[in-house]
């Protein structure tokens, strides 16, 4: 049966079947068809399809029918997946079990069903859970994200599934023989795509677990020989890594201003910055902007080249990016 499809070349129809999830417009009862080195990805609205797609018809077979968690409670459910883990936000214990029961009933390829039990805390960023449903390392899977696998204890370290699209987003603009520098890398969801294209790459973290993490990622990946696993304070590090970088990444983004020196240090002749923060809707990048032109200059020039809204964060709270490019003067 022809219907409507985002028709994109292979390489760009996984984030192009993000960007349409995201705004809940594919159509899932047909399926998604490779044919001669294009995707098709079957939409429900295509007016609603974003400028820069493309919209087809094309003969997409039906999808069978499966059970989705949605099917089998009467509320409305929310969860998010890491691997074959999924994460759920419940503070009634009645509803928290019956969704985890759902999700685990259903057709999702989940194993693991994780109820937030507390905020996200302490310098190594980690947070409580509550396990619904597995047992043994249940808090540890492989997540996959745009071609790269991502091997995660949630219990240990922090993911988050939410920013994928904006890790590729950056991911993207890098180049072949760059040199660049996370400062807080985690398990290394920006070092690795970044070393997968090429760039010799240092990833930091205060949490040893993550960067334990982080060289097992390097090594799933096929990177090892370009990444570089250092555990500490960033700001106990860069002395070794002064004038070295071409692209500098800030994701702390509570506190990220406190080590804006340090990222000048790192800074070569030029060098992009990507500078997260979190701030008020009314001026969500000024004082970011303005603490970076504090730090850089005169040493540098500065320019924003991206100011961009990742998502939002709380009511009236942001969570925005910088992309700046430092110029030594």
């Amino acid at each position: 049966m022809s219907v409507p499809c985002v028709r994109v070349a292979r390489e760009d129809g996984e984030r192009a079947r993000q960007d349409l999830a995201a705004a809940e417009l594919i159509d899932d009862t047909h399926q998604i068809e490779h044919d001669e080195g294009w995707l098709y990805i079957p939409v429900v609205d295509p007016a609603a399809v974003p400028e820069g797609l493309t919209v087809v018809e094309h003969d997409a077979p039906a999808r069978e029918t499966q059970t989705m968690p949605a099917d089998l409670v009467d509320f409305d459910v929310s969860y998010e997946r890491i691997g074959d883990v999924a994460i759920v936000d419940e503070d009634d214990d009645e509803r928290a079990r019956a969704l985890a029961d759902a999700i685990v009933e259903s057709a999702l390829p989940v194993h693991t069903v994780l109820n937030r039990a507390s905020k996200v805390k302490g310098d190594l960023r980690v947070r409580d859970w509550e396990v619904l449903a597995g047992d043994g390392n249940a808090t540890e899977t492989v997540h996959r994200e745009y071609g790269c696998e991502f091997a995660v204890d949630l219990a240990e370290v922090y993911f988050s599934p939410r920013l994928a699209t904006e890790r590729h987003r950056v991911a993207e603009q890098v180049r072949d023989g760059e040199r660049a520098f996370d400062m807080f890398a985690g398990v290394g969801p920006f070092v690795i795509p970044f070393a997968k294209r090429g760039a010799e790459t240092v990833g930091v973290d205060l949490n040893g677990t993550a960067i334990e993490y982080l060289r097992e990622n390097a090594r799933r990946n096929g990177v090892a020989d370009r990444v570089t696993a250092i555990e500490g304070d960033v700001r106990d590090v860069a002395g070794k890594y002064e004038d070295w970088a071409d692209r500098i990444v800030m994701n702390l983004p509570h506190s990220a201003d406190d080590f804006l020196d340090t990222a000048v240090s790192l800074a070569g002749d030029e060098a992009v910055l990507h500078y997260y923060d979190i701030q008020h809707e009314d001026d969500p990048y000024g004082p970011g902007e303005r603490a970076i032109r504090a730090a850089a200059q005169p040493e540098y020039d500065v320019t924003v080249e991206t100011r961009h809204t990742v998502r939002s964060y709380a009511p009236h709270e942001l969570n925005v990016v910088l992309d700046v490019r430092l110029t030594r003067v």
